[in-house]
């Protein structure tokens, strides 16, 4: 074997936004497995908003990168070289670790999949933790109904594009907020949505127009403005799903992008019955992905997922993508493609 294992290290830990000298982009030698593990060459990363939170050592549900260290992220590849008898050499696997070329990884972390469903990509996305994550949090707490309205913030990204093509094929009317026109119309023309606020543009009365009778359920991936301007608007036993606050990742608890006090005043939950739960879907989501996995491949082959990504290529290109990630510069579902 000739390739080099291109690694991407955290540096350092941001001070607010995270720039590109928080990253080190190196070439180590390749890993060998342990026993029960598997070698896997990536062919794409994943980038997601949640790595944000594994670049601070502040208390989370899961521990921090450690500095020096493989930066965290899921990936799709190959088998290599395998020490468990479940997986070989070309074996196709989701759950490769780490912004690198190969990661040895415990057979338990695997998941074989078809190279013949989707493009590999996808099991990144649609068919991957993003996928799962909108499929578990609507079906377990969004529960939308035929005839209720769902909003979905951060709507053309990698989990917003499933949340809302789901709550369609649920019967629900629902609602995108994305940036800018060429987003709005990507989620009306191409997913399906019913309407696309633009947050960059007055919310109230967007929101007033787009959801003429109230909301029922918010899927929430931004926080800040988008979430003050929501809460106001549901209906009695609403329900918000607590996914991400991605616009107030690199900011001190309890203040927004622009520092004025984040969130809305919750007075309004009890009158209203409301329901506020957040989710991990590594708690109990994974255990029902083969279930996930046959539902969505379904929903494609009838034309009722669509998918929009971002890729990138070159994994020493993944800071900046990733940077841009956070800035909301990406249109769809962030990948990288190694090459």
């Amino acid at each position: 074997m000739t390739e080099t294992n291109l690694a991407v290290l955290l540096r350092a830990r941001p001070q607010g936004a995270p720039v590109l000298s928080d990253f080190d982009i190196v070439e180590h030698a390749i890993p060998k497995p342990a026993e029960g593990q598997v070698l896997v060459r990536a062919r794409y990363l994943s980038l997601d908003p949640y790595m944000r939170g594994r670049m601070s050592d502040a208390k989370s549900y899961s521990k921090p990168v450690e500095i020096g260290a493989v930066m965290e992220g899921q990936t799709v590849g190959e088998v290599v070289e395998s020490r468990h008898p479940d997986f070989r050499p070309g074996d196709t696997v989701l759950g490769g670790y780490g912004w690198q070329r190969f990661s040895a990884v415990d057979s338990s972390r695997l998941w074989k999949i078809s190279p013949h469903d989707a493009p590999l990509s996808w099991n990144l996305g649609v068919l991957g933790m993003p996928g799962l994550t909108g499929w578990w949090g609507l079906k377990e707490i969004g529960q939308p109904k035929a005839g209720e309205t769902l909003v979905v913030s951060a709507a053309s990204g990698a989990v917003g594009q499933v949340v809302g093509q789901l709550g369609k094929i649920a019967g629900a009317r629902v609602v995108g907020v994305a940036g800018g026109a060429a987003k709005c119309a990507f989620v009306t023309d191409e997913l399906g949505f019913d309407a696309c606020v633009d947050h960059r543009a007055p919310l109230d009365p967007a929101l007033d127009a787009a959801c003429p009778a109230g909301i029922d359920v918010y899927w929430e991936n931004v926080g800040g403005a988008v979430q003050a301007a929501v809460f106001p608007r549901f209906n009695d036993f609403g329900r918000m799903v607590m996914c991400g606050m991605i616009a107030q990742y690199n900011t001190a608890p309890g203040a927004d992008a622009s520092g004025a006090p984040a969130g809305p005043n919750l007075g309004p939950v009890v009158r209203k019955r409301l329901r506020i739960q957040g989710f991990i879907v590594s708690d109990h989501g994974w255990a029902q992905y083969p279930a996930f996995r046959a539902e969505m491949l379904g929903h494609i082959a009838a034309g009722q997922m669509k998918v929009k990504e971002d890729v990138t290529e070159g994994l020493e290109n993944a800071p900046e993508a990733f940077l841009g990630l956070l800035e909301g510069r990406n249109f769809g579902k962030a990948v990288v493609k190694v090459l």
